[in-house]
């Protein structure tokens, strides 16, 4: 099919370059046009697997760029909208970027097209974007509005768009019902998936997509519904691991045994400093307004991003239990991303505690596989050094803390970090550790919602018990950071453990 996405952002851009991949002929179309002419080289703007490969496949041949709206949607007959819907200061959703592309296609529609929207948007919006279209002067007969919301996790975005759990499509008419269809036909009947070159993802054997067709206002509410409850079981977890940390638990164990329940599963029980990125703490904010805007009081809601910022702060205080005080202190920080496999550092639980630190004086010394260039546009250069490798970030280092769960930090060799290090301890804000490999490596190890170990001990000066209301003053503004930064926690998981 023709094919025509008007956006070309994370979703915007994996979108195409998958529906491409299904045989599809598409164009993606953006205002920005030197990132058009970058796409246009076949050159990848995010880090993301699989993506490169994609737009070097399919690049000038399935895939093409313009800014030229008006020709993107004569030349299409599916229409796709993934244009950024960012927050406002009330929470809500800014949804101007949406009504300005259903203008643009109003004034260029001259045959039959399915409208559909791809970003994550508030319930209602397919109904106004139709109301948009006919106001603009759309002939009534010449389109239909549906709404197809987005499932995909930041790292792993292409194998969730080829191998996904669900494919919801949100349609008020049959006809568009029926080329929908046909363009998620190939992993609806598994023919992809049959491909020797279709790119790898979690299943093996003979595999088809599960698609779910409701209305537009349905499928709208599940994006957020969906975001809102992964969100409340990642603060569901971090409240347990403060109960275990209170009693001597292990919330590993805990989690092992009630992740058993197949009504609950292991997947995100894995406890950390809190759910972040661009789509989690956005989306909360987004359905909340909804919520409150229809006279629905949704309390969970506010009680979901309350832990999740309670848990940063639980955070510093055990940077504060293993060093007394910070001032001066020599900082190795392990990760700036929000999460591993990607290179956004959005609601970055890594900057917002990079930032609380930098006001307490520290001095900062950090490596990330992906984020380190995005990072230094936010952090203070004079303040943070960058590090060529994570060894060279733990040299002479006071204490190490481990803030995004790449996998490569959970192969470190642990007799040179502390041979590297001025002080033996490590501050594990994603478990990527176990306590028992960190006590026989002779380390100082915090974790979340499992008992410290102390792998030597009195070799710190610093060492003291504390508790959260230790870090009272503790400045999560400070710098660019903002209160509401969250992070998304997490051990290492498979690829369907991790946060959207």
């Amino acid at each position: 099919m023709k094919i025509g996405l008007v956006g070309s952002g994370y979703v915007g851009l994996v979108a195409g370059a998958c529906l491409a991949e299904l045989g599809h002929e598409v164009v993606i179309v953006d205002d920005d046009k030197r990132k058009i002419a970058a796409l246009q080289r076949s050159e990848c703007p995010i880090h993301e697997r699989f993506l490169p490969e994609l737009l070097q496949r399919h690049g000038n041949r399935l895939l093409a760029f313009t800014s030229d709206l008006a020709e993107c949607v004569r030349r299409s007959q599916v229409l796709f909208v993934a244009v950024g819907t960012p927050a406002k200061e009330d929470g809500r959703a800014d949804v101007s970027y949406v009504e300005s592309v259903a203008r643009g296609i109003a004034a260029a529609i001259n045959d039959y097209k399915a409208i559909v929207v791809k970003c994550t948007v508030p319930v209602y919006t397919s109904q106004w974007v139709r109301r948009i279209l006919l106001l603009n002067g759309a002939p009534e007969q010449l389109f239909d509005v549906a709404s197809n919301p987005e499932f995909l996790r930041e790292g792993s975005a292409v194998s969730d768009f080829l191998y996904p759990d669900r494919i919801v499509l949100g349609v008020d008419s049959d006809r568009c019902a029926g080329i929908l269809k046909r363009v998620y036909q190939p992993l609806v009947d598994g023919s992809y998936y049959s491909r020797v070159d279709a790119i790898p993802g979690p299943a093996t054997g003979q595999r088809t997509a599960r698609l779910i067709c409701t209305t537009a206002k349905s499928a709208e509410l599940i994006k957020h519904a969906s975001n809102a409850f992964l969100a409340m079981k990642i603060s569901f977890v971090n409240s347990l691991a403060g109960v275990c940390e209170a009693v001597d638990a292990d919330v590993e164990q805990v989690c092992e045994g009630v992740g058993a329940d197949s009504r609950i599963g292991h997947r995100f029980l894995h406890p950390g400093i809190g759910y972040g990125g661009s789509c989690l703490p956005k989306d909360l904010l987004a359905f909340r307004a909804v919520a409150q805007e229809n006279g629905c009081n949704f309390g969970l809601l506010d009680e979901t991003m309350r832990v999740n910022q309670q848990q940063l702060h639980r955070f510093l205080a055990k940077v504060h239990k293993a060093l007394w005080t910070l001032k001066g202190k020599n900082l190795a920080v392990l990760g700036l991303a929000f999460k591993n496999g990607t290179d956004d550092i959005r609601e970055s639980p890594a900057i917002s505690i990079v930032n609380a630190l930098l006001g307490e004086g520290c001095l900062i010394t950090a490596f990330d596989p992906a984020a380190m260039v995005r990072a230094a546009e936010v952090l203070p250069q004079q303040s943070v050094r960058f590090a060529p490798d994570v060894y060279e970030a733990l040299r002479g280092a006071d204490a190490c803390l481990v803030l995004t769960e790449w996998e490569d930090f959970g192969a470190l060799d642990l007799a040179r970090m502390k041979e590297l290090m001025r002080y033996p301890i490590v501050i594990d804000g994603r478990n990527m550790f176990t306590p028992d490999r960190m006590e026989a490596a002779g380390l100082n190890y915090y974790s979340v919602g499992r008992p410290d170990v102390a792998g030597v001990r009195h070799s710190s000066p610093f060492a003291r018990d504390s508790s959260a209301c230790g870090v009272g003053a503790t400045n999560l503004e400070s710098g660019s950071a903002k209160a509401g930064a969250q992070a998304e926690p997490h051990g290492i998981v498979e690829p369907h453990d991790r946060q959207p």
